[in-house]
């Protein structure tokens, strides 16, 4: 799957701790800055249960839950988009991702250094956003300049995308991020072209220290503030107690120690998902006595999309698409129980796929 997190940040502010927590890897994550110097990259299984009731109802052998990508990116210092510190370098990997993980320090102490003295979750997610806007407005002026001749030929689709650039710059220029700019479409594909830093969905992980785990504190609920005028995702979490906690291999073990912190599931969870849900996706599940398994689609996609996710055969030879919801496959006890009651719909090729799907694709080549 080509979807992607990028976690961004200030240096030590607890990105690479929260990285390897997720993907139970060995990233450095020392107490200085530029610990992370090329990106580490990792996939993570998204927690879902309903793999699990769907596995057992259907007799499966295996468990394949899907997944995303996180990229742990190193951390990005006021004048990064003039390239200070690793400034440019850092801004590129950025612009390769799908959508953004900003891990901002919500805990005081002196034991971990701050880049600028003290904790200030609202103004340190500015720093780090002002950067990528200041990246975005000279992006767009290059763009500009380079348009500047062709618009003398009077090419309609130029001065199309000058006005969208001239749109962007102006909001941009207040201080607001490109994903502020609501528009609908010829014009929403020009702006999605121009691949600005700030247009990128962006979730904040307050990273909160264990008296903070289950309510979080004043830091974390001034950054969800922030996050609220934003438009953006935000999630509670400790990256230290979630390190912690991705070393219990025990399922078992791993929730009793929830429980103790007053938690019913982990930061890390919540973060899986919520990336999920930010990048606009969906799962369907495919079930048999082999195996069952959660595949990720964008939403709104059609059922040969998804048959194309299984197999380019399925989608290349597509017949139809034998569906069944998640409630109703739970409910009646399967795909037997389901076919009997009248619920297993024959879905065609544009059908369009919903979350919890459970499909037999049938095919001819």
């Amino acid at each position: 799957m080509g979807f992607n997190c990028g976690i961004v940040g200030l240096p030590n502010v607890g990105k690479s701790t929260l990285f390897n927590a997720l993907t139970v890897g060995s990233a450095d994550a020392e107490n200085y800055p530029f610990c992370t110097i090329e990106p580490n990259v990792g996939r993570v299984s998204v927690p879902d249960r309903r793999l699990h009731e769907i596995a057992t109802l259907a007799g499966s052998e295996a468990l394949i839950p899907t997944s995303l990508e996180f990229i742990d990116i190193a951390g990005l210092v006021r004048g990064a988009s003039s390239g200070e510190g690793l400034g440019n370098q850092f801004l590129a990997q950025i612009r390769e991702v799908d959508a953004i993980v900003h891990v901002v320090r919500c805990f005081d102490g002196s034991e971990i250094t701050h880049t600028h003295g003290a904790a200030d979750p609202v103004s340190d997610a500015q720093v780090v956003e002002m950067e990528l806007m200041l990246a975005d407005l000279e992006s767009l002026q290059r763009r500009r300049e380079a348009l500047a001749k062709k618009r003398r030929t009077g090419d309609k689709g130029v001065h199309a995308l000058l006005e969208v650039i001239g749109m962007a710059e102006a909001l941009l220029a207040e201080g607001e991020p490109a994903r502020s700019l609501l528009l609908g479409g010829p014009k929403a594909l020009l702006l999605s072209s121009l691949e600005l830093l700030s247009s990128k969905p962006v979730m904040y992980v307050c990273n909160v220290d264990e008296s903070a785990i289950r309510d979080g504190n004043s830091y974390s609920v001034a950054l969800q503030t922030h996050a609220d005028r934003q438009d953006a995702a935000c999630v509670v979490a400790s990256a230290r107690i979630e390190s912690e906690i991705s070393t219990i291999e025990d399922a078992g073990e791993q929730s009793a120690f929830l429980e103790s912190l007053g938690l019913s599931e982990s930061g890390l969870a919540r973060v899986v998902n919520a990336g999920y849900s930010l990048l606009g996706l969906i799962t369907f599940f495919t079930a048999g006595p082999k195996e069952a398994r959660a595949w990720t689609l964008s939403r709104g996609s059609s059922a040969v999309a998804a048959a194309a996710k299984v197999h380019s055969d399925f989608a290349r030879g597509f017949i139809r698409a034998e569906t069944i919801s998640y409630e109703d496959y739970t409910s009646l006890g399967g795909e037997i129980g389901s076919r009997g009651a009248g619920r297993l719909r024959q879905e065609g090729r544009d059908y369009v796929v919903k979350d919890g799907d459970v499909i037999l694709f049938r095919f001819n080549i």
